[in-house]
């Protein structure tokens, strides 16, 4: 997107078998009504295009300072120039988007929405791709500092960019996904300043992509994990170990699928993530698939097996599901019912701009 690589940041929940250790170390969700199983909390950075994870950081379900925004920030040092980071609204804090930023790296995270518990952002400047310029201040900015710096930088003066920093604001709804009135403003933060490199649009559409990130996290856990199946280490260290193993070995079939496609030149995406697991998994039991000498003859045979015609998804679905949860959790999502299933659509989203109003 605009000449950047797409990454995203988001965390996950391993279910863990039930010993002392375990229970001791990782803890369980849910204060009273706990869960039946430890969970280890696991926040990872993906490239958004391969679902290849880049790295992770795995911790306990509870505890002070083990929440996925604490423990993404020990992902922030694999950032690059030339990167774009999606982030979900859980993610922003001041301290992490100064973090984030002096990486080099470009950011695109999700904040509350005006009205429902979001960010005050005032309007620097109106853009003309419906996007306008804002001011973020360092947490607990007095108001008259605020102001001060809000009519500094309407007039283009410098001010400190410790105590505050301009940023570029996207808001807009998606009007054919769900029910009308349950459409939900969208209201995005971006470190992506001239709307000529990045118009409103291309950036609404590419924050779309952080939902990349669930279908990665989906074929860990489902698909190399197995549905609905805890972990089998019973005590931390053995724990952390087999979380990184299925990271690896995600990041290893990933890395496959992507090679495989560019060389067949079709998008990664039409390549079925568990055909692949299954192809993988009956090649390795040849004794002597990875000796030297086979080893690129084997590769090329995977490439050309699992890029096959019938192997591949057609295109890719337009689908949409309500905002639910499997088991009762900590959040406030409901618990899922038999008729919330997914919505197959014709066609992509269809992203309305909301208009800049100077008061904002």
């Amino acid at each position: 997107m605009a000449g950047r690589r797409l990454v995203s940041i988001d965390g996950f929940e391993c279910d863990l078998p039930d010993s002392p250790a375990n229970g001791e170390y990782f803890g369980y969700a849910g204060g009273a009504g706990r869960s039946a199983f430890p969970k280890a909390r696991v926040v990872s950075l993906v490239e958004s295009g391969s679902h290849a994870p880049i790295g992770a950081t795995i911790g306990p379900i509870v505890g002070k300072g083990l929440g996925e925004q604490s423990l993404a920030r020990n992902l922030f040092g694999l950032l690059e120039p030339g990167m774009l980071l999606l982030a979900d609204r859980n993610f922003h804090s001041w301290p992490d988007w100064l973090a984030a930023t002096a990486t080099g790296a470009d950011l695109l995270w999700r904040v509350g929405a005006s009205g429902r518990g979001g960010m005050a952002l005032p309007v620097v400047a109106a853009l003309a791709d419906g996007s306008y310029l804002t001011v973020l201040y360092a947490s607990r900015t007095r108001q008259p500092e605020r102001d001060r710096i809000l009519a500094a930088a309407r007039a283009g003066h410098d001010f400190d960019q410790q105590r505050a920093r301009i940023a570029r604001v996207v808001e807009y709804e998606v009007t054919n996904r769900g029910e009308p009135d349950q459409t939900e403003p969208i209201r995005l933060l971006s470190t992506i300043l001239d709307p000529v490199q990045a118009p409103a649009h291309t950036l609404a559409a590419a924050y779309h992509e952080r939902w990349e990130h669930e279908t990665g996290n989906g074929q860990l856990k489902t698909h190399l994990r197995g549905p609905g199946r805890i972990l089998r280490s019973r005590s931390p260290d053995m724990v952390i170990q087999e979380i990184y193993g299925y990271l690896l070995t995600h990041h290893a079939i990933s890395a496959l699928i992507c090679r495989a496609a560019t060389e067949a030149d079709i998008d990664p995406d039409q390549v079925k993530f568990l055909r692949t697991v299954r192809i993988v998994r009956r090649r390795i039991t040849d004794p002597a698939a990875f000796s030297p000498d086979r080893l690129q003859h084997l590769l090329t045979a995977i490439h050309a097996e699992i890029t096959t015609p019938r192997h591949l998804h057609p295109h890719r679905r337009h689908r949409s599901y309500p905002r639910v949860v499997k088991r009762m959790r900590h959040n406030s999502y409901r618990i899922k019912q038999p008729h919330d299933t997914g919505t197959r659509h014709t066609g992509p989203p269809t992203i309305k701009l909301q208009p800049t109003t100077t008061s904002t």
